[in-house]
């Protein structure tokens, strides 16, 4: 826009102030303004105008230029020119000719602070972008706005605006980052553009001035500086920075202590500065660091604080100074100026006054240019969040029943407050769960699940720091505790699990439960169904799924009383008395038994196994006891088995019943005796057989021995003799179809008829008795876990003392096939395959022992044995 014909064809004013959207015609009085590096220019423009109610709608909002001419009145030329927009609007005075106004005209940009926002949220962007999506949002072309950027900007993983405008959200995040910006104004479009940078190249170089103080009223024309004032401040020396990483706590984030002087400073700086804020997240490279880690925040600060070390002041005419521009002052040779301003100034600030009768005064604000030590603008207060806000849990997956978590069991939420579309599960950052307990793989975590109302809380309340401080219930999700079960304790997973802790009194109970397979519980106390109807007191351990039971050390089960647990918790005082009661009645048994010749109670096993294993379970064991009765009842089977012995002390009677038979077998031997009553074989239908399919019968008698059929014969058959002897000699032998009758004294026959007849004979009838044969033997080969052996393994048994081989099997589903074991029952057995190898010794007392020889090898025929038993350590 070419603006000298208006100046010098409509007035003789140096200032114009054009607004288009208003009609009236406005005449500058006078102005000051402001411009400052990362600041809004702000300008306050007086005019008149013989327009008497210019109308504010034709101003507030609307664009304006501010053009500043010099040179000579009838010649003068554009030397600024000042756009943005009228914020503010003020009607002065007014008199017959004409009204005063005044309007306050900034950047377009400070209308960003009109947009507040209590609560916004911007996931995985970085600060340039989250800047640019604003300018964006309030439709600044890209032609408006510059990023000049010498670093590259990490994607945060959230941002957050809280309780600010949008100017003042940005402004503070690019001061926190250290960018800088200015205003320049774009030729074409007359229009301002803002400038982003982070380092001098985005500067404006090459700008110089004279040192020329004015004379009198006159400055010639002639643009000049004067004025100039230095001030000089102690600043801190150096600054450290720390943080701290929840995701990698191993990792100590403090910066090395930056002193950007690099050690010039030393003498006129004082003080160390120690940050420990909540904004990085790694420690960054000492020399050249990355953006935004330790080393860069600590170089940083040192940097805003180096920035108002030396401050230089001045006074100038020329109209286009502004902030970012690079000047150099220019003075005669030998320079009379200070040190500092001989080198080129860095113009952070300018402001501006001119009148109707007072010409054009410029101030300016300057540090010394670097190009080590960049200008950095001051860290604006981050908000603080007081309190939490409300936000839900969620997922990636709809309707996910489940807690949806990363590796480190990191939720993500999506705030209440936001009102921006996100995609599903990227709502947030990741956030952690607080705990009442927590410790490296252990703690106090209950899943949160998608939909979940949560509290968010904030790290010494800063807003890009959150976390679940805790979980809360709402009218969607019931609390489980309520008026309805006031009294109740709860703890409820969403899959129904539960704990619960009755706290009525006088219905005081705990209820543990599962409901897979049905329902699995354990109840103690008061226990009562779902509608509170008592099912009965004590505890309940159950299930509609299978149970088990175990102790690796043993198990004690009691029906004892033990008042308020006062006692130990394996008290046998009880079963003890019946243990040793029970030993001393088997002992007495076994005295009794061995002075009637009878088989012998092991009561020293009973006892041993008493003292050694059972009291105090010094042994894996289970031990029952119940002052009033044990019943076992099954609607099936009932099985009892033990690899050694079983032993059953009643100190009354033992009963066995049976509806159909009663079975007893053993391999070697089975011994009865009574002490006092007698022994009752009583078969009311059917016989009562006795055999002795190998040896012999004994019924002895110390009395009367009395054999009666009542309704039918007796018979006694003999394979070879039938011999019946009496105390005296006498006897009669029935042999080989003789009978044979022989005493030392006489035979008396009484009868009334003596009938002989010829020879005659009866049939024996001699019953075959089954052969049981030799003892047949197998092997069952498992391992730890119970699996059966593959069919590559073999057994072979060689005798233990011809070294012969007797038998070899392979192993078919863990089980060899059966064999009989030689006459002296003392072999050796090797049992594997081309992998494994072990040998096993057995002797006539039953015993085996493991004496696996490594030096054993494989051929194609199976195992070989040399005989050789060298005794080794298990494998």
């Amino acid at each position: 826009m070419d603006t000298s014909s208006i100046i010098t064809g409509t007035t003789l004013n140096r200032y114009q102030l054009d607004i288009p959207s208003c009609t009236a015609s406005l005449d500058v009085e006078e102005f000051s303004g402001a411009e400052k590096l990362s600041e809004l220019y702000y300008y306050t423009i007086t005019f008149t105008s013989a327009e008497k109610n210019i109308d504010a709608a034709q101003l507030l909002s609307k664009p304006a230029m501010l053009t500043m001419g010099g040179g000579a009145l009838q010649q003068l030329a554009d030397c600024k020119r000042v756009h943005g927009v009228v914020t503010a609007f003020r009607r002065i005075s007014s008199s017959e000719d004409q009204s005063t106004y005044q309007i306050t005209l900034q950047p377009f940009l400070s209308l960003l602070d009109k947009q507040f926002r209590s609560h916004r949220f911007f996931v995985n962007k970085s600060v340039p972008e989250v800047v640019e999506q604003v300018l964006q949002e309030h439709h600044l072309h890209d032609w408006e706005y510059e990023f000049n950027l010498k670093q590259h900007y990490p994607r945060r993983e959230q941002i957050n605006q809280y309780q600010e405008s949008d100017l003042a959200f940005i402004q503070r995040l690019l001061a926190e980052v250290g960018i800088f910006y200015f205003f320049t104004l774009q030729e074409e479009a007359q229009s301002e553009v803002v400038h982003f940078a982070d380092a001098q190249r985005a500067l404006m170089f090459d700008k110089t001035l004279p040192v020329n103080s004015p004379s009198g009223m006159s400055d010639s024309g002639a643009e000049s500086i004067w004025g100039l004032s230095i001030t000089h401040n102690v600043v801190e020396a150096n600054v450290t920075t720390r943080d701290y990483n929840p995701r990698d706590a191993q990792s100590v984030l403090q910066s090395a202590t930056a002193d950007m002087t690099r050690g010039n400073g030393e003498g006129i700086t004082y003080g160390e500065v120690y940050h420990y804020k909540l904004r990085h997240r790694e420690r960054g490279d000492k020399i050249d660091p990355q953006t935004e880690t330790a080393n860069f925040y600590a170089r940083l600060d040192h940097e805003r604080f180096l920035a108002h070390q030396t401050l230089i002041t001045a006074i100038s005419t020329a109209a286009w100074l502004a902030p970012a521009q690079v000047l150099t002052v220019t003075d005669s040779l030998p320079s009379t100026l200070p040190a500092p301003v001989q080198d080129p100034l860095l113009i952070t600030g300018t402001g501006f006054t001119a009148s109707r009768r007072e010409a054009l005064r410029v101030s300016l604000l300057a540090v010394p240019y670097s190009e080590t030590l960049c200008w950095r603008p001051p860290l604006l207060p981050r908000p603080k969040v007081s309190g939490t806000m409300t936000a839900r849990v969620t997922s990636a997956k709809a309707n996910d029943i489940y807690a949806w978590q990363d590796a480190s069991g990191l939720y993500r939420v999506k705030f209440d407050a936001d009102r921006e579309d996100k995609g599903q599960g990227q709502e947030s950052m990741p956030v952690r769960l607080a705990k009442p307990y927590g410790g490296d793989v252990y703690g106090f975590h209950f899943p949160l699940i998608q939909g979940t109302e949560v509290a968010i809380a904030f790290h010494e309340g800063d807003p890009d720091r959150p976390y679940i401080a805790h979980a809360l219930h709402d009218s969607r999700h019931v609390d489980p505790v309520t008026e309805k079960n006031s009294t109740r304790n709860v703890i409820r997973t969403p899959a129904n699990n539960k704990l619960r802790m009755e706290d009525k009194r006088g219905e005081e109970h705990i209820k543990l439960s599962t409901d897979y397979g049905g329902k699995t519980q354990l109840n103690l106390g008061h226990n009562v169904d779902a509608i509170r109807k008592l099912r009965g007191e004590g505890f309940e351990l159950r299930t509609d799924s299978w149970g088990g039971i175990r102790a690796g050390k043993g198990i004690f089960i009691t029906a004892d009383s033990q008042p308020e647990a006062q006692g130990k918790v394996l008290d046998m005082a009880a079963v003890h008395s019946l243990l040793t009661q029970a030993v001393s009645q088997m002992e007495s048994l076994s005295q009794a038994a061995s002075a009637a010749k009878a088989q012998l109670l092991q009561y020293e096993q009973q006892q041993a196994l008493m003292e050694e294993k059972l009291l105090a379970l010094k042994q894996a064991v289970l031990l029952m006891s119940a002052p009033e009765g044990i019943a076992l009842a099954s609607g099936s089977h009932l099985q009892a088995v033990a690899s050694e012995n079983i032993y059953m002390t009643a100190g009354q009677n033992v009963e066995l019943g049976a509806k159909k038979n009663i079975t007893l077998a053993a391999s070697e031997k089975i011994s009865i005796f009574t002490e006092t009553e007698g022994i009752e074989a009583i078969v009311a239908k059917g016989d009562l057989i006795s055999q002795a399919q190998s040896g012999n019968i004994e019924v002895i008698a110390k009395q009367n021995i009395s054999l009666t059929s009542t309704t039918e014969g007796m018979t006694f058959t003999a394979a070879k003799t039938l011999t019946f002897t009496c105390a005296g000699g006498a006897y009669i032998r029935l042999s080989g179809g003789n009978i044979e009758l022989g005493c030392p004294g006489d035979i008396m026959m009484k009868q009334s008829k003596l009938l002989y007849s010829g020879p005659a004979s009866m049939q024996s009838n001699i019953p075959e008795l089954p052969d049981s044969g030799p003892q047949s033997m197998s092997f069952m080969l498992l391992d730890a876990l119970g699996n059966a052996a593959p069919s590559t393994m073999k057994v072979t048994l060689f005798d233990s003392k011809s070294k012969e081989q007797i038998w070899s099997s392979a192993f078919n589903d863990g089980e060899s096939g059966c064999f009989e074991p030689p006459e002296s029952e003392n072999f050796h057995a090797i049992i594997g395959d081309d992998k494994w190898t072990s040998l096993f010794s057995y002797n006539d007392e039953h015993d085996i022992e493991d004496e696996t020889d490594d030096d054993l090898d494989f051929d194609e025929h199976g195992p070989q044995y040399d005989g050789e038993l060298n005794e080794q350590d298990k494998e």
